[in-house]
């Protein structure tokens, strides 16, 4: 392997350049003269830039002494900032998140990255590091898509910007308070009625259909049965997808399912024993050879919500099951914690046919 080329030795009070290590697309760190000290020893200082080459390094410290000195007025926009495009940080995100990682992702969570990623076309070319809340805030503005796909954008970026300040091209997480502008139009579908509940109870011996009546009796998406906790002793299911209220919550497993969950639990994450697509299929087939009309997996998560209303289940409870946000309502958003049988306590008015 050759040795890198020896350099000049820069002057006192100049900065430095760092090699920072390979594998990096930009290897060499920029940083300005040490101003801090403590007992310690020195204070490093933020890096002004990272560059391919130790000269490029050595043309930006020329140009910081030059203008802290008076002598010229650099433009930090067009000079100085040498971070990679926003393009350019997405290619190594992605290599990093999808192929360097022991853990396998899924294709279809592939796609959702790649589609996000088109979906910020429009600030492909701009260097990572001149990149401002603004920028981001308005692909969110403008992007005629659903809220579900806005959601993707906003994933997106907050994992590059969490990726950039690992790698430190950016110091600063210009995406933390992004914000989807319009409503979430997840509440779109059609319950199943107390009649076709009492059709599924009456099959509930049918693999597919006893998966039916969990999501109808559980609340969550499709989606989290993939990859969600599957408590026996404790009696719950712990997971979710999507937003941040809905990751991670806990819902007691209703009295009426828990021979249903006890029967399809093989110890695996994935609850659902198949993709969310293939089950979809299964569903639909299911429905039609018991006589029901065509409903969606998202129509289970509309039951569990009627169900709860029609029960009397204490409102928050159900916002808390379903994983929805409490909004400005900061007592119950922050300092409203409810123990998994007080959940279940709630649950258990939910009566069965």
């Amino acid at each position: 392997m050759p040795k890198r080329k020896k350099r000049m030795k820069l002057p006192n009070n100049f900065g430095s350049i760092k090699y920072l290590g390979k594998g990096r697309r930009r290897p060499y760190g920029v940083y300005p003269p040490v101003t801090e000290w403590t007992f310690t020893g020195p204070v490093s200082p933020k890096a002004l830039a990272y560059t391919e080459t130790w000269e490029e390094g050595y043309e930006i410290l020329t140009a910081y002494n030059m203008e802290k000195d008076g002598k010229i007025k650099v433009n930090r926009g067009t000079f100085i900032d040498r971070t990679p495009t926003f393009a350019e940080v997405y290619d190594m995100f992605y290599q990093e998140k999808y192929y360097s990682s022991p853990k396998k992702l899924s294709k279809a969570s592939m796609s959702s990255t790649k589609a996000a990623f088109q979906n910020c076309f429009s600030i492909h070319n701009i260097q990572f590091g001149q990149l401002r809340y603004e920028d981001l805030q308005k692909i969110l503005n403008n992007c005629p898509l659903k809220h579900s796909s806005l959601e993707l954008i906003v994933s997106l970026l907050h994992q590059m910007y969490k990726y950039a300040m690992k790698y430190e091209i950016v110091d600063k997480d210009y995406s933390a308070f992004l914000y989807i502008p319009k409503n979430d139009d997840d509440n779109h579908g059609e319950a199943f009625t107390e009649d076709e509940l009492k059709i599924l109870w009456e099959n509930k011996k049918d693999p597919v259909i006893s998966m039916i009546l969990i999501m109808c009796y559980s609340g969550f998406r499709i989606a989290a049965f993939t990859d969600i906790e599957t408590n026996l002793n404790g009696q719950y299911f712990k997971g979710g997808v999507k937003t941040k209220s809905s990751k991670e919550r806990t819902v007691p497993i209703h009295s009426s399912i828990y021979p249903l969950v006890l029967n399809r639990f093989d110890g695996s994450r994935n609850l659902l024993a198949s993709s969310t697509s293939r089950f979809r299929l299964q569903m639909y087939s299911a429905l039609e050879k018991v006589g029901i009309k065509r409903h969606t997996p998202h129509d289970c998560r509309h039951t569990f919500s009627m169900l709860c209303e029609k029960y009397k289940v204490n409102e928050n409870d159900r916002k808390r099951m379903l994983g929805h946000s409490f909004g400005g309502d900061i007592t119950n958003g922050i300092y409203g914690h409810r123990e998994i049988e007080d959940l279940r306590m709630e649950i258990e008015k939910i009566k069965a046919p």
